[in-house]
């Protein structure tokens, strides 16, 4: 064997050596940190899971109630509602708590779901579901509260540019109208009448309340009636701008 061959062999023993070593200085923070990886992948996977499987039971209970409310059961309604506001995921407590100041308004008692909802816009940290249970609030108070009370929960949504902006006009025009105030009331309808972004429907809605009003003589008629001349044979479409299927839509103004 050559000298030359001895070094080469002598050297690589020594690497493999000076490999031995470090491997076995490292071994233990390369082995962690597999298993580190693992586990936050198996813990991630499992919280997904759990987190899914949570909703879907949620949902479960939630379909569970509306099934119970449509057959007439409000009481065991109720009661899936008020455990699925306690122990539900996601977003599904704050579905509950809606449904259950909806059932609460079905049943009659609109005191109670008008502070249901107030309870719901002062909690909610999400600006459209404060938005929606003022408005929901109106609507009841519209019939049962009066025109400061219905002005304390939506004037400031009518006058702005959010997607509540015409449920809350309508809500107020509604109010100002039983209140008595028939030029207010023409210009929150006119008001939903002239936003671009109104659907047909809800512009037919308003023109009807106008029509109304001119044929009670509560409004002169060269106040601004767009679409109005043909609106006395146009019904209202309570499908629309009803933002929650628990709360009936609003009647047209009747003296």
């Amino acid at each position: 064997m050559s000298q030359e061959n001895i070094f080469r062999e002598v050297d690589e023993e020594l690497r493999s050596d000076r490999m031995r070593a470090l491997w076995k200085r490292f071994a233990p923070l390369v082995i962690g940190a597999a298993i580190g990886v693992v586990v936050l992948v198996a813990v991630n996977e499992g919280w997904n899971w759990y987190q899914s499987s949570n909703a879907a039971q949620s949902s479960d209970k939630l379909y569970a109630a509306f099934d119970a409310a449509d057959g007439g059961d409000s009481a065991k309604a109720e009661s899936i509602l008020d455990d699925l506001v306690a122990n539900g995921s996601g977003g599904y407590p704050t579905l509950a708590r809606f449904r259950d100041a909806g059932l609460l308004a079905k049943n009659g008692k609109s005191t109670e779901a008008i502070a249901a909802y107030d309870a719901l816009a002062n909690n909610e940290t999400s600006p459209r579901m404060r938005e929606l249970a003022l408005v929901l609030a109106a609507n009841l108070l519209v019939d049962q509260g009066s025109l400061a009370d219905v002005e304390a929960r939506v004037s400031t949504l009518a006058a702005e540019s959010g997607p509540m902006r015409n449920a809350a006009r309508e809500a107020l025009g509604l109010a100002q109208y039983k209140a008595g105030d028939f030029a207010a009331a023409r210009d929150s309808f006119q008001s939903v009448i002239d936003d671009p972004r109104s659907q047909s429907s809800v512009r037919n809605r308003m023109s009807y309340y106008i029509a109304q009003l001119l044929s009670e003589g509560a409004i002169a008629p060269d106040a601004p009636t767009e679409n109005a001349a043909d609106a006395t044979d146009v019904q209202p479409d309570s499908s629309v701008n009803d933002v929650s299927p628990q709360v009936p839509a609003e009647p047209a103004p009747t003296e």
